[in-house]
């Protein structure tokens, strides 16, 4: 019976691939590894949307910059939902809401 090949011996066998070689495997695991399993989006995000974002994580959510973060709440068309010391901190609902709206405005 043969050995079962270790991460750490894939991740060698992988660096010795070429770079084309790997680009295939990779191409290959992300079409193929969850294909028969269906997960719901509750069960791949779910801890997520009670969580309240930081400024940072809100904006890389928005898929905006910090500073376009802080002008939308400057000009009052996002607010925090508290604050942690000097943080603010935004409520995932809100945020949700904000980008769906974004995306219905031209």
């Amino acid at each position: 019976m043969t050995p079962a090949l270790t991460a750490e011996d894939l991740y060698r066998e992988m660096r010795r691939m070429p770079a084309s070689e790997r680009v295939r495997f990779f191409s290959l695991l992300t079409s193929q590894a969850f294909a028969t399993d269906e997960f719901t989006h509750e069960q791949v995000f779910g801890e997520i949307h009670q969580e309240p974002f930081s400024a940072n994580e809100a904006a890389e959510y928005l898929e905006i910059s910090l500073p376009t973060l802080r002008r939308y709440v400057q000009c009052g068309k996002l607010a925090p939902s508290h604050l942690v010391g000097r943080n603010q901190m935004f409520s995932a609902a809100a945020l949700r809401n904000f980008k769906r709206h974004r995306k219905q405005v031209p």
